[in-house]
């Protein structure tokens, strides 16, 4: 007789429209009942509109009825929120009382190497104004599926699941002129309503400040912790420390310091200049408590990579400490609920 976990491990290979992750990973597998021959399976049809329920009901019972001993395969889906089903082990927000220093980079670097170890890695954008995700991973024009029960994120190259607002927006251009309120709904929305499925960890792009966006990820959301991140010049290092009164305030860990633009390298003598000031990073991980992740320099490379859409091949020295850095300052703990 097959068995459950074979059943389980044939759906690994279904993928669902739009969304591109397993039918296991989405966490969307409700019920495996094998009764001799005969296999029924439950699903559920969060974020999933009709056409997608029916091609999966079709595809799910072919599969299965490929397995040995296998005569019969029936599928049946049932509802459930988006918010029911999501399994996310651990939340890290970027955040930074600055503008301009480069939260969006940081979130998508940290990405990506958590994606390059094997996880499951999801970005929730909440830089709704300003957002620059989307950019970055090459998708702009992409559109998420959806139904009246939520929304499916877009998956990058990698397998990072994404979801900004510049995903929903008739041209990624168009500004998003909205009041505090209406902002930070988005952004619950986006945490509750999204098909995140099962991720090991979801990084939250921060909006720069201390205001209703910054607080809404606070209070809204799981967050394990912080990573803060600042650039040399003094005025962003007087700004970002209100950031890090923020987490303190808030009792979120800080898991570790990012200083951005923090010297250009000349490329005929290898000398390093510092634009914007001598660097502060160290003294800002002082003030936070945390390491100092990594000092990541004005790299051309990586800026065209970004303007491209193909963030996801950077490769650097920098990026290495700051994966390797990252990934030990990670909490160790159990699952939030």
């Amino acid at each position: 007789m097959v068995t459950e976990q074979q059943v389980r491990e044939s759906l690994e290979e279904v993928l669902v429209p739009s969304a591109m992750r397993s039918l296991v990973k989405l966490n969307l597998v409700r019920e495996i009942v094998i009764s001799d021959q005969k296999v029924d399976i439950t699903l559920v049809s969060a974020a999933l509109n009709s056409s997608a329920q029916d091609w999966l009901k079709s595809k799910v019972g072919d599969t299965i009825k490929q397995l040995p001993g296998v005569s019969q395969a029936n599928v049946n889906f049932v509802q459930a929120a988006s918010k029911e089903v999501n399994d996310v082990d651990y939340v890290v927000a970027v955040m930074s009382g600055k503008g301009g220093v480069g939260k969006s980079l940081v979130a998508a670097l940290l990405g990506i190497a958590l994606a390059r170890q094997g996880k499951e890695v999801g970005i929730l954008d909440a830089d709704v104004t300003g957002p620059s995700i989307p950019k970055m991973f090459g998708l702009s024009g992409v559109r998420p599926g959806s139904s009246e029960t939520g929304i499916l994120p877009v998956l990058s190259k990698l397998g990072i699941s994404i979801m900004s607002i510049n995903l929903l927006l008739e041209h990624e251009d168009d500004a998003v002129i909205w009041r505090g309120p209406i902002i930070s709904k988005v952004i619950q929305q986006f945490w509750e309503d999204v098909l995140w499925g099962k991720l090991d960890y979801l990084i939250v792009d921060l909006p720069p400040g201390t205001a209703d966006a910054p607080l809404t990820v606070m209070q809204t959301l799981p967050v394990s912790g912080v990573v803060i991140v600042l650039s040399p010049q003094e005025l962003a290092t007087m700004v970002v420390k209100k950031a890090i009164r923020m987490a303190k305030q808030m009792n979120v860990p800080i898991l570790g310091v990012v200083e951005n633009m923090s010297y250009f390298t000349l490329p005929d003598s290898g000398k390093r200049l510092e634009l914007f000031g001598k660097s502060k990073g160290k003294e800002m991980a002082e003030i936070a408590g945390a390491p100092l992740l990594a000092q990541i320099p004005i790299d051309p490379q990586l800026a065209q990579l970004c303007d491209e859409g193909k963030i996801e091949r950077y490769s650097s020295e920098t990026f290495d400490s700051l994966s390797q850095n990252f990934i030990q300052a990670l909490p160790i703990k159990t699952k939030q609920s």
